[in-house]
């Protein structure tokens, strides 16, 4: 399949996963994930945390499987087109701060990008605010860009580095499978659970990871990225 030409990379294809998400998502909402928190990769990432006691906030535990669709739908999509080639990045210390920065920005809003673009949707003029905010800190990113500054080339590693996330997904999935929700009850043996607030809020088990799936096969083909999208625009007038 590696000869097949990648429709959804051109801009229609990629406006068409962009409708697909942003239709998709109230959807999840509608099947029973929080208000304007149909998907958001921040909130569901820290629901994760939760459910595994990483924190105790109560009312955000649960694991999420649109996350674990993410992961494995976008894996199949590139074992499908030969795309499937771990890598390394170089500095890791210095990328692992930065993705604590992103997350602590993401909740401290109460959202990732997605959710900021839902809570637009849905008549939350602070979304607003905070679009403005994620521009401007892209901004700011891309002067860094044009001053050189570069953490460095990637390199390829071995094949068994590219499945850990993945197996770490598939856990997640199977320990939600054997240790259920219980009416009422916070913990099943090791996995904690919202029994009020917006972890207990969640769509199906079935349709959560069906969504999540089919959103990671086609964000892997499309390479659908929102601040990568302001970024390409800001640095290069690129639509």
């Amino acid at each position: 399949m590696k000869g097949i030409k990648n429709i959804f990379a051109e801009s229609w294809g990629i406006i068409g996963v962009g409708v697909f998400i942003g239709i998709l998502a109230p959807l999840l909402q509608n099947w029973g994930n929080p208000s304007n928190m149909g998907i958001c990769v921040a909130c569901f990432e820290r629901d994760i945390a939760g459910a595994l006691g990483f924190h105790r906030a109560a009312v955000v535990q649960y694991i999420r499987p649109e996350i674990v669709g993410f992961v494995v739908g976008s894996l199949i999509a590139a074992y499908l087109f030969k795309e499937f080639r771990p890598r390394l990045g170089s500095a890791p210390i210095v990328r692992f701060f930065l993705g604590v920065f992103a997350m602590i920005g993401a909740l401290v809003f109460l959202g990732c990008p997605w959710r900021a673009a839902l809570r637009l949707a849905g008549g939350d003029g602070t979304a607003i605010f905070g679009l403005l905010g994620l521009i401007t800190g892209i901004w700011i990113g891309t002067l860094f860009l044009r001053g050189g500054y570069n953490l460095g080339r990637t390199q390829q590693t071995h094949q068994a580095a590219g499945w850990m996330l993945p197996l770490f997904m598939a856990a997640l999935l199977v320990l939600m499978l054997v240790f259920p929700h219980i009416s009422g009850q916070e913990k099943n043996e090791m996995i904690f659970y919202s029994v009020k607030g917006p972890g207990s809020m969640h769509a199906p088990l079935a349709i959560s990871l069906g969504v999540g799936l089919l959103i990671g096969f086609l964000a892997q083909r499309s390479r659908f990225c929102t601040m990568g999208a302001f970024r390409d625009f800001i640095l290069f007038r690129q639509m």
